[in-house]
């Protein structure tokens, strides 16, 4: 019986209720501003958000972005704007999931998922190109094979961070500050407001408020 009573604790264990999930079929919530995997976004239309402005590449300070833009052709244009992004890629070997880019971007073109599990086997498939990234026709995220995918992880990507404004002056709070998208439409601006209608605030009526409240920062 010594010899057994090293085992003590382990034992009282196994009788416990569980606590751990179980994973990988099922997985924990992740926090709203969580970091994941990236995506190309479209408009409703299906036109592409990427502009091949570069912004995001320059702005990255893992250097994992390569980004080469190009003229939309007249007969079949990728985006509403005169370039479209050609080339674009994202080494994962390298990026730091800073979500950087996603700030630098004036169309809201690149935004993060919840995803994180990833499983290469070689160094290629780390390198994700324009047609990894961009959304399906759905809207949602394409599922590589060695991406570990439960299905909700994309619903919420990168949280809607520009819902307040630069600067962060309260007035612009909850406002609307960005497009439509495919398989989507326009996003609540918040987490909490996912089922309430956007809130789009009148510039005339806002204006004043914001312009005294920089006046009362820089004073």
């Amino acid at each position: 019986m010594a010899s057994l009573s090293g085992f003590r604790v382990t034992l009282a264990q196994v009788f416990k209720r569980k606590v751990t999930e179980d994973y990988p079929a099922h997985k924990r919530p992740k926090p709203v501003r969580f970091h994941g995997r990236h995506v190309l976004n479209r408009y409703e239309d299906g036109m592409e958000k990427c502009i091949g402005c570069e912004l995001c590449a320059g702005v990255c300070p893992a250097r994992c972005i390569y980004v080469r833009g190009a003229d939309n052709p007249p007969d079949a244009p990728v985006s509403p704007g005169e370039r479209y992004g050609f080339v674009y890629e994202i080494n994962y070997l390298r990026c730091i999931h800073c979500d950087m880019c996603v700030e630098a971007c004036p169309t809201e073109a690149i935004t993060e998922t919840k995803l994180f599990e990833f499983s290469f086997t070689n160094r290629e498939d780390a390198i994700y190109t324009r047609k990894e990234l961009l959304v399906d026709d759905d809207g949602r995220a394409k599922r590589m094979p060695w991406e570990h995918w439960v299905g909700n992880e994309d619903d919420r990507t990168s949280a809607w961070m520009r819902a307040t404004a630069s600067a962060g002056v309260a007035a612009y709070e909850g406002r609307v500050g960005w497009s439509g998208e495919l398989g989507v439409g326009v996003r609540a601006p918040e987490e909490g407001q996912a089922g309430e209608k956007p809130a789009v605030a009148s510039p005339a009526t806002e204006e004043p408020a914001v312009q005294e409240q920089e006046q009362e920062q820089h004073a």
